[in-house]
């Protein structure tokens, strides 16, 4: 899913992002940025994002949800 953070602490790392399609509100799971890029979170940063088993974003990334494959000329013969 694709959405923006809404609001980030980055004492507590407690956060909110909001989904693209419906705006609907998510926590950031508490290991949300386990293993990602970031560092820390801005209000208006565009995201992906994943939901756990408790209806919390996690698995936080950059990029987009579309696989636009690797162009041709970065592919090896």
């Amino acid at each position: 899913m694709q959405g923006v953070i809404k609001a980030y602490d980055p004492v507590t790392r407690d956060g909110v992002v909001l989904r693209d399609t419906d705006l609907t509100e998510y926590d950031l799971a508490e290991n949300a940025l386990q293993g990602s890029v970031f560092r820390m979170l801005r209000p208006g940063q565009r995201v992906i994002f994943d939901l756990d088993d408790a209806a919390q974003a996690t698995a936080l990334r950059l990029g987009s949800e579309i696989d636009m494959g690797t162009p041709a000329w970065l592919e090896s013969d």
